[in-house]
């Protein structure tokens, strides 16, 4: 990993330049190029240091959300995981040590819809969803200072 994409993991993980340009303005804070940077954050994605760039907001600010869970028998789990994570509306979609073993996050614009990918993933799945909203927010900041060796 170089020089840049160092400072990029560490120094953006908080303050991400709100603008029409955020990346030209990272380049100037860094002393890089906007291609520069696109470039290096095109190699820390395709690495899997990085699985995406964009905000966190608030759940219930915009849309609505939930967390689902599903019992998958092992045999089918990367054919069900892959058939929830076709919807746009999935965020992030995992693998637990459990019987209840396939777990995402949901977020749509409407109710509606919401109601609507949770029952198309169960038809298609012929698996039943659990559909577990939240009841109360926490807050818990994610961002850590990476300590080179």
């Amino acid at each position: 990993m170089n020089a840049l994409e160092k400072r990029l993991l560490n120094e953006f993980q908080r303050d991400f330049p709100l603008s029409s340009t955020p990346y030209a303005d990272i380049a100037k804070r860094v002393g890089a190029s906007e291609t520069e940077v696109l470039e290096a954050l095109a190699r820390l994605t395709a690495s899997g240091a990085v699985s995406r760039v964009g905000p966190v907001i608030r759940p219930h600010s915009i849309g609505v959300s939930t967390l689902a869970a599903m019992r998958v028998p092992p045999e089918r789990l990367p054919e069900i995981a892959a058939l929830v994570s076709e919807y746009p509306e999935v965020n992030h979609n995992y693998e637990r040590e459990h019987e209840v073993n396939l777990w995402f996050v949901l977020a749509a614009p409407t109710k509606q819809r919401l109601r609507q990918v949770l029952s198309d993933i169960e038809r298609r799945a012929r698996l039943a969803v659990l559909d577990l909203p939240l009841l109360a927010d926490y807050h818990i900041d994610l961002g850590f200072e990476i300590k080179w060796s």
